[in-house]
């Protein structure tokens, strides 16, 4: 199935207007995407798909598909803590072209290890589709263990992970227990050089909304054997990457595309717009990354 986030993936935001989906910014951002990064996964966390309506569901995941017009492939977030609703959206997604499925573990109710393997199982019986699975224990409450990792592994189109764990040991499990063609992808953006390291293929990006070709550059220059490079890039990061995370995500990066005047900053209920105080913090990093002006104020 080969490496379907080619790199540097970015988790893209869904801008909005007022209480609509705006979709003359998420056109920009996806034309801007197709230039800089390796590949867009629509409608995931960042995208915050868990306020969208159904119809706005398969509104966006569709503009999208439709606009990136397989320039570069488009990975869709499929998951829900219902294995039947997983099921649903994956069969609207591939029926709508997209490359492959982002798929969360099960929230709120979750589940046994046992119950993951199983739910992962049967969403993919009814897709031919790849899937990457999300484990993200800090959101969900789940984790994905290195030994249900193997045991996802060998469902055939289970193409890989997407960790965001923030355990390295866990990680280094994970890819030393699974075999090579099993992907693994950071999903912390301040660890994915780390992860790289130690086999990893590259990072699913919440930072690369707004320094897309930054991040890109820096998983290539990694993989290029550019280690120093990549190294840099990685520490000198990691401060915006903590600004980023400040409040819950896409709070933040959704205020940065606001301030850089890419899109709106509005976020859905029940997230909350960004405090003056965590504003300035942030901006003082975009200043020393240049994504802002020394001028920019936390009362604009």
């Amino acid at each position: 199935m080969g490496d379907l986030v080619r790199g540097c993936g970015v988790a893209l935001v869904t801008p909005f207007t007022e209480r609509e989906v705006d979709y003359d910014a998420l056109g920009r951002l996806v034309d801007m995407h197709v230039e800089l990064s390796g590949s867009i996964i629509v409608a995931g966390t960042t995208g915050e798909a868990s306020t969208l309506t159904d119809d706005e569901y398969h509104k966006t995941v569709k503009f999208v598909i439709d606009r990136v017009n397989k320039r570069i492939p488009v990975i869709a977030g499929a998951g829900s803590n219902c294995t039947a609703s997983a099921v649903d959206k994956a069969k609207f997604c591939e029926e709508a072209g997209a490359d492959g499925l982002l798929i969360v573990t099960p929230y709120y109710n979750k589940t046994t290890q046992r119950g993951l393997i199983n739910h992962y199982r049967v969403i993919a019986e009814n897709t031919s589709l790849p899937i990457i699975a999300y484990s993200v224990q800090g959101r969900t409450g789940m984790n994905i263990e290195p030994k249900t990792a193997l045991e996802l592994s060998k469902i055939k189109n289970v193409a890989g992970i997407k960790e965001a764990s923030g355990n390295i040991s866990q990680v280094a499990e994970i890819i030393r227990i699974c075999p090579k063609e099993f992907l693994v992808y950071s999903g912390n953006d301040d660890m994915v050089i780390p992860l790289m390291s130690l086999g990893g293929r590259g990072v699913i990006s919440v930072v690369a909304n707004i320094l897309p070709a930054e991040t890109k550059k820096m998983v290539d220059d990694y993989k290029n054997g550019n280690i120093e490079d990549a190294r840099n890039a990685q520490l000198e990061l990691n401060g915006l990457v903590k600004a980023l995370f400040i409040e819950t995500n896409p709070i933040p990066v959704k205020e940065a595309m606001g301030i850089m005047n890419m899109c709106k900053s509005d976020v859905r209920e029940p997230l909350y717009p960004m405090s003056n105080e965590n504003r300035e913090k942030l901006i003082e990093e975009m200043c020393n990354h240049g994504l802002c002006s020394a001028s920019t104020t936390a009362t604009e």
